[in-house]
């Protein structure tokens, strides 16, 4: 499966300066990791955000957001975001935030 190259590159300019932050090609997408841990990537043409579980029901309330079901299966804690709920920079970026904030609360691998 092929990733959106412009998402992608998007990310990168908003993550440029955030040292923790590295990239991975997973799954037939792309991958960002901080400090280890997978916060946020793109698979197709949709984010996927690593928002834990706590914040995962009000995530999948907002617009634009469903489960992610990679597998076949609901795996709580992350959600794909359609196109259409990171259409500019700030929506981008606040989805990006929620994935390194979660991702800020686990220990360093």
């Amino acid at each position: 499966m092929a990733y959106d190259a412009v998402l992608a590159e998007r990310i990168r300019r908003l993550v440029v300066k955030n040292s923790s932050v590295a990239e991975l090609k997973m799954f037939g997408g792309l991958c960002f990791t901080s400090k280890g841990h997978m916060c946020f990537g793109v698979v197709g043409e949709e984010l996927m955000v690593r928002v834990g579980p706590d914040a995962w029901s009000d995530s999948l309330e907002r617009p634009f957001t469903r489960e992610m079901d990679f597998t076949g299966r609901s795996m709580k804690g992350m959600v794909y975001v359609a196109a259409e709920g990171i259409d500019d920079d700030a929506a981008l970026s606040a989805w990006l935030d929620r994935g390194l904030e979660f991702t800020a609360t686990l220990p360093p691998k």
